[in-house]
């Protein structure tokens, strides 16, 4: 492999998890913070309403896998009764969903 070349696959496996992290804070901010908030406590009118959890506690983190959090965001969340108490992420890749579980893990304190 040419230096140049290895030069170019060094940059991109550090620049793309940084734009990965922008597109998820971007996300975050555009279809979740409505609800969870900006710092993802659900201190919020609506994540007071539909009782959301503080996605700041590490206790609450512990709870569910990024594989059940990848999930929730995409196919959204229903109580018992079939209620809908989160609606998925709209029009998001893959990718994003796996972004967006890693920017939820970065909420804890």
């Amino acid at each position: 492999m040419t230096p140049t070349r290895t030069l170019l696959v060094l940059l991109a496996a550090f620049v793309a998890p940084s734009l990965f992290a922008a597109d998820a804070a971007a996300i975050w901010k555009k279809q979740c913070a409505e609800c969870h908030g900006k710092d993802g406590r659900g201190d919020t009118k609506i994540g007071r309403k539909r009782y959301i959890s503080d996605l700041t506690n590490p206790e609450l983190q512990a709870k569910f896998s990024d594989e059940q959090a990848a999930h929730s965001i995409k196919f959204g969340l229903k109580d018992a009764k079939g209620n809908v108490i989160m609606e998925p992420a709209r029009r998001v890749s893959d990718q994003e969903v796996e972004a967006l579980v890693a920017y939820v893990r970065t909420l804890k304190k």
